[in-house]
């Protein structure tokens, strides 16, 4: 008895020292998801089937699949708050409100970041700083962004995505 009683309490005792393991984000994975997430959107710009495209774009950069995603994307007004995969949808490429003209169809030619700071925690990170989205004809905007991101099968994931315009005086 006693032996299966140590083997037992030994068994619970590594399942308890794996379930606290600790694997910090690095800068590097996020320069990578962020890379993932430019080319995503200029790729849908040029898609032939951008709805489709955006589908899976939205399925492998955000973990709407998972709970909860805090999505409050730049041109949004009406709308402001995106908390469905349907609504990130629309926000992308249109459909579902009549504000959405389809931002991820606006032809962007480059999308740069420049992050600002960053917090790496447990297997989730949080970013801000600014993005510049140049479009074909040149002309570039700057957004200010936050991104939080957990990492789900040694993939990040966006869970917290915040962009707007900066503030005007």
């Amino acid at each position: 008895m006693k032996q299966i009683f140590i083997v037992s309490l030994f068994g619970f005792s590594s399942l308890s020292v794996q379930a606290h393991q600790c694997s910090p984000i690095t800068s590097g994975e996020i320069d990578q998801a962020q890379q993932e997430w430019a080319k995503g959107i200029i790729n849908i710009g040029k898609s032939k089937t951008p709805e489709k495209d955006a589908n899976i774009f939205i399925q492998q950069m955000y973990d709407f699949d998972n709970g909860t995603v805090l999505f409050k994307p730049t041109k949004a007004s009406q709308h402001p708050f995106r908390n469905t995969k349907e609504d990130a949808l629309s926000y992308f490429v249109g459909g579902k409100y009549d504000e959405d003209k389809g931002f991820a169809l606006s032809s962007f030619e480059k999308i740069t970041f420049n992050n600002n700071n960053m917090y790496a925690g447990c297997n989730d990170a949080y970013i801000m700083g600014n993005y510049t989205f140049t479009d074909k004809n040149g002309i570039n905007t700057n957004v200010e962004y936050t991104f939080g991101y957990i990492r789900e099968d040694d993939k990040l994931k966006i869970k917290l995505h915040h962009s707007s315009i900066p503030y005007q005086n």
